[in-house]
């Protein structure tokens, strides 16, 4: 699986910005989709996770703020990101997880968010 991630740029805070991550092959519906996303000098975290049915998770800090969605017919993952604030600031990250293979993670190239205060 390819993951192929887009949709980052220069935002304003308050503004808002959504990030697509598509992924390659035939069994996107199969699959766990998550975004992670690291700033600098910090480690990973996890932003939102979509399971393959559908449930949806949120870290606290973007909770109310960030909807997470895919579309299985596009065999695509979207991060919808309102009310930016700097400490958003980051490389984005989509992640797959196959539901019949727990253990093997896919990543795509990252996407840069930039939010200015």
């Amino acid at each position: 699986v390819q993951l192929q991630a887009y949709g980052g740029g220069l935002v304003q805070a308050g503004g808002s910005l959504r990030l697509s991550c598509a992924a390659s092959g035939n069994i996107f519906s199969l699959l766990n989709m998550a975004w992670h996303r690291q700033a600098p000098g910090k480690q990973r975290e996890l932003v939102a996770t979509v399971t393959r049915g559908g449930r949806t998770n949120y870290a606290d800090s973007v909770k109310g703020r960030f909807t997470i969605s895919r579309d299985n017919a596009k065999n695509t993952v979207y991060l919808q990101m309102n009310s930016l604030k700097p400490e958003d600031t980051a490389v984005y990250y989509c992640n797959a997880q196959p539901t019949f293979h727990l253990e093997t993670y896919y990543w795509g190239q990252g996407t840069q968010v930039t939010v200015s205060s």
